[in-house]
């Protein structure tokens, strides 16, 4: 039971010293409320524009396809360090092989319907579009 002591009492620390720190910061601080301090920082330029702006949905596609192929890497990496040794220890080639075949295949598939719906290929957006059809009529 001391060890579950020991462990409140290690959370209680680590609750109680950020919230305290917190609450003295609060009470001790000067509070001089000016209208500097509510803009958005631009590294010291003046900002420009509004905050609200609509990002490409292709950023975060691909994001998306970077982590799950990322993740293939990382998961084909150790299975490549072991594959010599388990087949030296006696393991069936097929019963080694199968299940990263599969699992190639289930991400070969995925990126096939990726490159499909166009998930892969990088568009213009329509404010680039319209500018460039304002500038060159053609």
């Amino acid at each position: 039971m001391s060890d579950w002591i020991a462990i409140g009492a290690l959370a209680a620390v680590g609750l109680l010293i950020p919230i305290g720190m917190m609450t003295v910061s609060a009470l001790l601080r000067p509070s001089v409320p000016e209208t500097g301090k509510s803009t958005t920082y631009e590294s010291g330029e003046t900002p420009t524009g509004g905050t609200k702006i609509r990002f490409n949905i292709q950023y975060y596609m691909v994001a998306l396809l970077f982590v799950v192929f990322d993740i293939e890497t990382v998961l084909l990496f150790p299975w490549v360090v072991i594959y010599r040794p388990a087949i030296e220890g006696g393991i069936p080639m097929m019963d080694l092989l199968w299940p990263m075949l599969a699992f190639v295949g289930i991400l070969a598939i995925g990126l096939v319907w990726a490159w499909r719906t166009g998930a892969v290929k990088w568009t213009r957006s329509p404010r680039a579009a319209s500018r460039k059809t304002e500038r060159d009529p053609n």
